[in-house]
């Protein structure tokens, strides 16, 4: 896969995100691979009472900026947790 496609990929369920660090091309995408990790593991705080909600909304927000940034092959970081790097 070229970077793009394993940038959509990516963002694309966990399953995406695994076919993605194994199968595609990690060097061109590692940024897109990064911000979908960091999404996937903040959206696993949404079930926290009161304010999950709101921050299930921020995620779905983020997710499909990433995804949209990906489609058009740019690296910008989404809002707030888009500048934490766990991929390096």
């Amino acid at each position: 896969m070229d970077a793009r496609t394993t940038g959509i990929v990516a963002y694309i369920t966990w399953i995406g995100l695994l076919i993605a660090l194994l199968a595609g091309d990690k060097d061109g995408a590692r940024f897109h691979i990064n911000q979908a990790l960091v999404i996937l593991l903040f959206s696993l705080l949404s079930p926290i009472p009161c304010i999950g909600w709101a921050w299930g909304i921020f995620m779905i927000v983020c997710w499909i900026m990433g995804l949209i940034a990906a489609i058009n092959e740019e690296e910008k970081p989404v809002p707030l947790i888009g500048g934490i790097t766990l991929i390096k």
